[in-house]
């Protein structure tokens, strides 16, 4: 999908006269990068990133095998979701499909942005609107209770920790009908390396840990052992500052490890949370590698595995799927591209000039894509959290 087409055809609600200024001229120009002006969003807002944040969107869905965490109840089903955050607005028609393939088929969507990003859905068969408003401003300009179902995606890098999050949260529960589900999907911005063999989560969902068997991810609890540092020596270098790149912007890094909490503590509105965590290693590892030659004869990850098929990766003797394979060079790439997007905070806070930047860059790019350097459980990890509204 060109996510930049048909944004003007799109149906769009401006937000008040107050923000006029900055919705009708949003960007500024920055190291050849089109960015947010004024605003602590540290993301470009251009094709590249739309496109990354596409592949984001695409994996996510595919590792978690639907593209939404909650169940819809059959005796009161959706018929207005809500993407807060929208973009281009991919998420919204992945959820669609989902909905359909499941028989609601009588769903509106409604997309908001603080810039008109997102094409024109309804020339996909989408019950669409678009409705520009910048997320600061409170309330939201919808009415209470107008949604069954309310999604924020990958909110971290928009909303400021403290005061400036409560009021969205809040927002979003506002406009969400009673018994409706509110939604919550992130990804962790620093990278850990899982430990070898992590055991099953207790109590596992089968259909959760079928799907991350197929996948080749691993299911995230609290007992998922995780080294205190990740190994790679590039992603070590990259945690560092997109870490201090954040928090001089008040924003997360590690979102996945609070909103579990943040959810519980919405006692008197909020209830039944549930939360679905993933693990996606960014290449075949080491010890699965070891464990794979060991036990030849034990059964593979995956059919295709089992019949001896040679993964996307091209190499021999690997026991991951096509499938795996590919969802893992997705999430390298997704990782990858999120550092580039970040380069100019990432060399601010790094002190280093252009040629130490595009030196480091290069050294980079050999060892993860072409020395295969992440390969000693360097993960991406992703969550989706659900809940009902009182």
């Amino acid at each position: 999908m060109d996510a930049t087409r048909g944004s003007i055809s799109s149906v769009s609600t401006g937000s008040t006269k107050d923000d006029s200024t900055i919705l009708s001229n949003p960007y500024v120009l920055r190291h050849g990068r089109r960015y947010l002006r004024d605003l602590p969003y540290p993301l470009p807002c251009d094709l590249p990133e739309l496109q990354r944040q596409n592949l984001h969107s695409f994996l996510a869905t595919s590792v978690f095998g639907r593209a939404l965490g909650s169940t819809p109840d059959p005796q009161n089903p959706p018929t207005k979701v809500l993407e807060i955050a929208c973009g281009s607005g991919y998420w919204s028609s992945l959820c669609h499909e989902y909905l359909n393939r499941m028989g609601y088929e009588d769903v509106s969507f409604t997309g908001l942005d603080i810039v008109p990003l997102a094409g024109d859905l309804r020339r996909q068969g989408i019950d669409w609107r678009f409705v520009q408003h910048d997320l600061r401003k409170v309330p939201l300009p919808f009415d209470d209770e107008e949604f069954d179902i309310v999604v924020m995606k990958d909110l971290s890098l928009v909303v400021p920790l403290g005061s400036p999050s409560q009021r969205v949260l809040d927002e979003a529960t506002r406009i969400l009908r009673s018994g409706g589900t509110l939604e919550i999907w992130e990804t962790d911005h620093v990278i850990r390396s899982i430990l070898p063999h992590p055991p099953p989560p207790p109590g596992k969902n089968p259909e959760e840990y079928a799907c991350a068997v197929s996948t080749g991810t691993f299911l995230i609890s609290p007992i998922t052992p995780f080294a205190s540092e990740v190994q790679n020596k590039y992603l070590q270098d990259s945690n560092t500052w997109i870490q201090e790149a954040l928090d001089r912007r008040k924003l997360s890094p590690t979102p996945c490890a609070r909103i579990s909490q943040m959810l519980l503590q919405e006692v008197d509105t909020l209830c039944n949370m549930s939360n679905h965590r993933v693990a996606i290693p960014l290449g075949e590892l080491r010890w699965e590698r070891e464990a794979g030659a060991e036990r030849p004869s034990a059964k593979r990850r995956g059919s295709e595995a089992a019949r001896g098929k040679k993964s996307s990766a091209g190499h021999e003797g690997s026991i991951l799927t096509e499938q795996q394979a590919a969802l893992r060079y997705t999430a390298l790439l997704v990782v990858i591209q999120m550092i580039e997007s970040m380069e100019p905070l990432l060399k601010e806070v790094s002190g280093k000039n252009q040629e130490e930047w595009q030196r480091w860059w290069g050294w980079m790019m050999t060892n993860l894509l072409e020395q295969k350097g992440a390969s000693s459980g360097e993960c991406l990890e992703v969550g989706v959290w659900w809940c009902r509204k009182v």
